[in-house]
């Protein structure tokens, strides 16, 4: 799996998420989700593009099992955290509800960043 590429083709497909959500949101008015349009900009647009480009410009970043572990805990993280904001600022879900697993994704996408860190120090 080349982890750059990985990252940088999931940035992408936020990119176009977000910029979807964001004329939904301009072109009726209703900006309700405003805060899953911010997270996804910057948990998925921004963050997985600033991953990518630094595995690539920074090759020895992705040896080993550290880096694949990274993408994937940023995935589940940020995909499950994304979905259930929105289905919880939507209404569609009560916030009693989702909110208890909030904490286990964001504990995925920090674990994911403390590997980040790692992989800084080690390699970097």
């Amino acid at each position: 799996m080349n982890i750059s590429r990985g990252f940088l083709v999931m940035g992408a497909v936020y990119l176009v998420v977000g910029i979807v959500l964001g004329s939904y949101m301009g072109g009726s008015g209703d900006h309700s989700l405003a805060p899953v349009h911010a997270h996804i900009n910057l948990l998925g647009f921004t963050l997985m593009t600033v991953f990518g480009i630094g595995y690539r410009f920074v090759p020895a970043l992705a040896d080993g099992a550290l880096p694949r572990v990274h993408f994937w805990l940023h995935q589940v993280g940020a995909l499950g955290l994304l979905v259930g904001l929105f289905l919880m600022m939507s209404g569609r879900v009560a916030g009693e509800a989702i909110g208890p697993i909030f904490p286990v994704l964001e504990g995925a996408i920090l674990l994911g960043a403390v590997l980040w860190l790692v992989g800084i120090l080690r390699r970097g």
